[in-house]
């Protein structure tokens, strides 16, 4: 499966189980939505590869200092989110820490026929994306800034949304790779796609749906650790054609919490893909790219960002 977050383990020819684990601190100040989007955020990877979440475990440190109430809430958040995703949650394990820190260890299932690993993407694949760009920078605005109640409502809105129905319809068309959009940001998650998958993805740039404030968050210098270090991880393959937007090209490195799915599909199947997408809620959704055969310009785990048009 390449570089996928989570593991497969097939117990027959009809199914398998996939096993992921996240976890963080908090990102938001609310402990109720602070569980959600850890729940998501944990659930993503079952879904980025076409499966359905069955169980979880809580993972979790909180400090015995702290007020029990605080951690009575971020687990009702999370088990309200895993209730929406039709996971039961039946146990975990704290420890005390200084640091609040909350998570779930999943267990899906799948058809291993079905399995959308992202080392399957296809020459003439168009690329989809179906969650706006700049959770990070975001989430540094909620610390350090003061985002507008419409920017922050968008904001958790995209974290605390599961990627449940991005999957079922990825399933429908025949899509043949994906992954999800999280910590190493899209220059991260693309990359490794394009290396497991032995092509080169090219986006456009100016096609890449981003969440309401990011850009401002960008101006504001409000940028995450993650924006330098993705930065390094992905330089010698990355490749960018025509002037680089400095406040979009930060949008491209910026670290994703609870992100959406980047899907691989074949262009015959895109647009209806795109459609059902945004019927179903994912309304931001666009079509961002395509993958292409290495060649003598470009090989084989080039991510290309195109700021021409």
């Amino acid at each position: 499966m390449g570089k996928d977050d989570a593991g497969v383990y097939k117990i027959n020819d009809e199914l398998a189980l996939i096993h992921t684990t996240d976890f963080f601190t908090p990102v938001v100040d609310d402990p109720y939505t602070f569980g959600q989007i850890a729940a998501a955020n944990s659930l993503s990877d079952v879904y980025a590869m076409g499966g359905i979440p069955m169980t979880a475990l809580n993972i979790v440190a909180f400090p015995q200092t702290e007020d029990i109430g605080i951690l009575k809430e971020i687990f009702r958040g999370g088990v309200d989110k895993a209730n929406e995703a039709d996971c039961i949650i039946i146990g975990g394990h704290s420890i005390d820490i200084p640091n609040i820190i909350y998570g779930l260890a999943v267990t899906g299932k799948i058809n291993p026929k079905n399995i959308k690993g992202n080392d399957t993407a296809k020459p003439g694949d168009v690329l989809i994306l179906t969650k706006g760009l700049g959770t990070g920078v975001l989430n540094n605005s909620i610390k350090y800034g003061n985002p507008s109640k419409s920017i922050y409502e968008s904001l958790v809105n995209s974290m605390t949304r599961l990627n449940k129905s991005a999957a079922e319809m990825m399933l429908k068309a025949n899509a043949n790779g994906c992954t999800d959009v999280t910590g190493f940001g899209l220059a991260g998650h693309s990359m490794q796609m394009a290396q497991a998958s032995k092509v080169v993805l090219r986006f456009k740039v100016n096609k890449l749906p981003v969440l309401e404030g990011a850009e401002w968050a960008i101006r504001e210098n409000l940028l995450t650790r993650g924006d330098k270090s993705n930065r390094t991880y992905t330089k010698d393959n990355l490749k960018s054609i025509g002037n680089i937007d400095a406040v979009k090209e930060h949008l491209i490195f910026d670290p994703q919490t609870s992100g959406g799915l980047l899907i691989s599909v074949p262009e015959k199947n895109a647009v209806s893909l795109l459609n059902d997408l945004r019927n179903s809620g994912d309304e931001i959704s666009e079509i961002v790219g395509y993958v292409a055969a290495p060649d003598a310009q470009y090989k084989e785990g080039t991510i290309v960002f195109d700021y021409t048009n």
